[in-house]
């Protein structure tokens, strides 16, 4: 298996290159747009700041790279924040892959410090097909979760196998200003720190998470290998 991970001006590049190499498997660190949409797993890492990154990207026509791959893609971190539409970090316009405002955390308590930074659980995870009820395997719905209720037919996902063996109640490692709202069709996995937010989010060959696998110990590592085991 061919693995990518994009080359951009964006930190923590090389955690990610060892836990992929822990899989077993030889990355390729590129910005090569040829290897890229080649590639059997793309991965969109990142620490950073969205202006510059996304200026970054523009510059070397990777914005339109990233959006039109096919294969599984995964965003960590900002790379999650850089798919969606807007960022209010830079008043930033971002790839527009998720319909979503990036938000920055308002924190009202003055135990709450941002960036949020170190473990945080995951809830409501969405593993497997969604039914017509909006559940999956009974964890959760979207009623009473700060959720909207989606009509029937946008809650038809196939392949949302990322949290395959993670349980809820699950520790992830956080370092992160900003986040992705909760979205009734997008989000697959959520987490609190002042308010409910997006942990990971899925659309077609898309998916992303806000914390790092990568540094998320033995729970992290399970979900790479659900990423690369993923039957897009």
């Amino acid at each position: 298996m061919q693995v990518a991970i994009v080359k951009y001006n964006a930190g923590n590049v090389f955690s990610v290159i060892n836990a992929v190499k822990r899989l077993g498997i030889e990355p390729l660190w590129t910005d090569d747009a040829e290897l890229l949409a080649k590639a059997d797993r793309v991965i969109f890492p990142g620490q950073g700041e969205a202006s510059h990154a996304m200026n970054y990207l523009r510059q070397r026509g990777l914005d339109k790279v990233i959006c039109d791959l096919k294969q599984p893609v995964l965003g960590i971190c900002i790379g999650q924040q850089l798919m969606c539409k807007h960022s209010e970090e830079g008043d930033t316009d971002c790839l527009g892959i998720f319909p979503m405002e990036v938000k920055k955390f308002q924190p009202t308590r003055h135990e709450d410090k941002v960036p949020q930074m170190g473990w945080n659980s995951l809830s409501f995870l969405k593993n497997g097909n969604v039914n017509g009820n909006g559940n999956d395997n009974g964890n959760g719905n979207f009623n009473g979760n700060g959720f909207r209720e989606a009509p029937e037919h946008q809650l038809e996902r196939k392949n949302i196998d990322l949290f395959k063996g993670v349980k809820e109640g699950d520790f992830v490692y956080f370092v992160h200003s900003y986040y992705v709202p909760l979205h009734e069709e997008y989000t697959i996995a959520k987490a609190n720190f002042t308010l409910d937010y997006s942990a990971a989010i899925h659309k077609d060959n898309f998916y992303a998470t806000q914390f790092h696998p990568e540094k998320s110990g033995m729970v992290g590592q399970k979900i790479l290998e659900n990423f690369m085991a993923i039957d897009n």
